[in-house]
This record gives C-alpha cells, structure tokens and sequence, in this order.
C-alpha cells in the first residue's frame, strides 16, 4: 500500500498515543487542523486510522447577560431592593423594574393588592439562577437544566463546536510498527526538473486521477431572476422597450382608465389592497368619466350611473402592471409603441401552493397602424415558442378593457394544457379618452406559473424562500450547476 508523506507523518503523530484531537496533531505535524482532518480521512478510507467528529454545544451571556453577570438575574436583583412590601410606585422608579416585575410575579415571589407589592416567601433559587451563577464562574456553561430559559430570555447565546478524534485502527499500526520512509515527495515539478531529467530521481507524489474533487459552488443567480433575465432578453430580442411605474397607484389608473366600472368586484377590499392615501386626477380626467357615464364622444353607451372622482382617486397596490400601459400610451399617443413591463402586483388572496398575495407580472402592449388580433396571437406564440413551449393554443377569454379577448394556454407533459394569462385588443372606450387613434394590443402574463412549469416546481412559495441548497442544485442552462 502506497500512502502519502503526510498519511505517514499522521500514523507517526498518532504512534505514542494512539489517539488525539485533530488540534494536537496539527500542532505535533505543523499543519493547520483542517488538514490533519483531510489527511485522517484519507487514510480512514485505506482502514488505517478511524475518524470521530464530535459535536458539542456550549452557552455563553449575550450582551444583556453580561450586565447581569456576579449581581443575578433581574428578578433577584429586584426582590432584594426592598424590604416586605413596598408601594407598586415606588418600585416602578427601579432600573430593572420593567423587566423585574414580570419575571417575580411568574416566579411567584410576590404578589400586588392594591397597589402594594408584597413578598411571598417563596423565593428560592431556580434552575435559571443556577445555571447563570455557573455562567459567571465560568464564562461558558454546556447544556443543562435552566439553560433553555436562559436561551429564550435572550440571556445566553449557543455556540457550536465541532472536534475531530483520529485514533489508530490495526491497518495503521501493523504499517507503523513495519517502519515507514519518511522522505520528502514532490508534488509539482518546476521546468528546470523537466528540462534536466531531475524529476527522474525524486520521489513524487502519487495522485488519483479516479478521486472525484471536492465540489464547489460558485455564485449564481437565483434560479427565479435568471428567468426573469431570459423573458427581458427575449422581448428585448422582439423589439420590445421596458416601461416602468410605481407599485402604488391610483384607482384611476388601475381601474378607471382601463374602462373597469367602479362596482366591479375586483375593486372590491377582498381583491385590492387599498391605501389612506388619494391622488390628485390627472388633467383631462373628465374624458374617463364621461366614457363610464354614457360613452363619451363614441358609439358606446359606457356603463351609466354616477362616476365617482372620489372613489378613482383612493390608492392601491396595484393588482395589475396593465395600470402602467394605459399611463404609457396616455404620454405617447401615436405610433408606434412597442413597450413591455416585468412588475410586481398586489392582490388579496389565500396563500397556499399556488397562490401568492403579491406575484409578478408580464405586460405588454404593440400599437400601431394596421395591426389586428392575429398579430397579437403571433407576438404571444412567439414569445412562448422562445421560452421553450412549442404546443400554445389559444382559447376565448373575457375582460373588461380588451375586445376580442384570450386567455393564452400551453401544454405540459403531465399537466396538459395550462393558462397562463390573459390577452385582447384594447376596447375603444379604453383608448379613445387619451387621442389613441390606432389599434393597441395588450397582454398580461402570470410569470409565476410559468416559473412553476419551467424549474419543475409543486408549490409557488418556493420562488420566494431563501434556500441556499436549492440554488445550488438549480441547473443552469446548458444543465450546469
């Protein structure tokens, strides 16, 4: 059997005892402690020596612990600042009195009548004392009786330490006591050794070239906003300019500009989440209002009723990024206009595996001269086509601010057809109020989902959690990790 130098070094360290602490043999072989644990564990893998890690948890006072530290806990502080009783006033004015009070009424050491607080009798020391008096003889006390109370008054912190025993097995010491060739190894050759011939009479190092390495995780993106990353790329590649807006927006705009009535139950307090806040109306609101009211200057005869000014001003989280693609045509009325939006939105829903209260947003919006619906089935075909859906089939949908409408589906292995939002053209009541003369496609998408259905997985919180271990075993594309 051919060990390395250093697996020879570690069995002739271990010889006189047998066994050591991975810090003592560090010190006996002038190697960092890490080391002497890798060494251990490769010649643990030949049978040689045996490898023990030992765990063992120590508390040691916080910052407030500290201040207690040779003078007790609070509580007994507090009892032995007074005699039998005293007015509850009088001990208020005690610096420890806020957190003294508490803790002696708990502990049944006294109790308050009519505004005197009287002593017990009752008022021995606990296991909490216990363990904090040994605290302060030692600086550390390990995992006892008390300390858990200790722990949750914040008093002490918990600190981990990990030891490693190396002790030798038959293999190790039939090899030591054989005798063993302590002679240097080379582990890299220079250029002069190559050039000279020298490396032929040094001793090297041996290598496995079979032995996989130690794995190691570089940065990376988070799997969710790598894929936020990859549908900006691509509606980049299509065309597309990004607009973007504040999450607080006015009813106006998140509802009454898109032509959504104002009884309608999305705007309802179990669909929105509504602020204290009111906006000001924005010039020319009075075209929105008279569009509600009977259609305004068109053909539409509008929703009727009394339009509220005071209700479109009332703010929201926005539950849609559609509010931010009426406010971008509102300042650029005439073609072209090509924009997308990747946002958060706000809605009040039941949180379980696949539903969120706040979820991300695809929106986009193409107007221009001549284009009609079958442009707009292409554009979203197109989008889905690049981000890896090849069967997108498209079925008919209703909402309040496009005509014809669509709700957008593609097919899963294992799931089959699956919605993943919604599309239409731009009704005229929504465009006509801003001197939008051209037709204007519209579509919002539930990122999410397709989140879900791209990275495989069952439960929507997981996009949201900060879990390491699933970010490092997230495939990259290409399925590199």
């Amino acid at each position: 059997m051919e060990l390395t130098l250093n697996e020879k070094r570690l069995l002739v360290a271990l010889g006189p005892t047998g066994s050591a602490d991975a810090t003592i043999l560090a010190k006996k072989m002038s190697a960092r402690p890490e080391a002497v644990v890798q060494y251990a564990n490769l010649a643990g893998e030949r049978g040689l020596v045996n490898v023990e890690k030992r765990i063992s948890r120590r508390f040691t006072p916080t910052e407030e612990g500290r201040t207690y530290l040779g003078k007790g806990l609070p509580e007994r502080q507090l009892l032995e600042s007074f005699g039998e009783t005293i007015p509850m006033r009088d001990l208020q004015r005690h610096p420890l009195a806020k957190i003294g009070i508490g803790w002696m009424r708990k502990k049944g050491w006294v109790a308050i009548r009519d505004g005197v607080v009287q002593k017990t009798g009752a008022s021995a020391p606990g296991p909490d004392e216990a363990a904090f008096a040994r605290l302060g003889e030692s600086g550390a006390v390990e995992d006892s009786v008390g300390v858990a109370d200790l722990l949750r008054r914040g008093l002490v912190a918990e600190e981990e330490a990990v030891t490693y025993i190396v002790s030798m097995a038959p293999g190790g010491k039939a090899l030591l006591a054989g005798g063993l060739d302590l002679q240097e190894e080379t582990g890299t050759l220079t250029r002069d050794q190559i050039l000279s011939g020298a490396w032929k009479g040094l001793s090297l190092r041996r290598y496995d070239v079979g032995k996989l390495p130690k794995r190691v995780y570089p940065g990376k993106i988070h799997p969710y906003q790598r894929l936020l990353d990859e549908m900006r790329r691509i509606l980049f590649d299509m065309g597309f300019t990004e607009m973007a807006g504040g999450i607080v927006q006015s009813s106006f705009w998140n509802f009454d500009a898109l032509f959504q009535p104002q009884d309608h139950p999305a705007r309802e307090m179990q669909d929105t989440f509504f602020l204290g806040e009111r906006w000001p109306l924005p010039a020319g609101y009075e075209r929105v209002r008279d569009m509600h009211e009977f259609g305004g200057a068109t053909s539409s005869t509008g929703w009727g009723g009394v339009w509220s000014a005071e209700k479109a001003q009332q703010c929201v989280l926005r539950t849609h990024t559609t509010s931010l693609s009426i406010q971008h045509l509102a300042r650029h009325p005439k073609p072209p206009v090509k924009a997308f939006c990747i946002g958060r939105v706000y809605r009040r829903e039941a949180i379980d595996p696949t539903h969120l209260a706040e979820f991300e947003q695809l929106e986009g919006v193409v107007m221009d001269e001549g284009v009609n619906f079958r442009h707009l089935l292409g554009f979203l075909k197109e989008f889905y086509g690049k981000m890896g859906f090849e069967k997108v089939r498209f079925r008919p949908g209703y909402f309040p601010y496009t005509e014809p409408s669509v709700e957008p589906e593609v097919y899963v292995d294992g799931l089959g057809w699956v919605e993943l939002g919604g599309a239409g053209v731009f009704r005229q009541e929504v465009t006509a109020p801003f001197g939008i003369e051209h037709p204007v496609l519209a579509w919002g998408l539930g990122i999410s989902r397709v989140a879900m259905l791209k990275l495989g997985l069952r439960d929507l919180r997981q996009l949201y959690r900060s879990d390491v271990e699933w970010v490092r075993e997230t495939p990259t594309y290409g399925g590199r990790r």
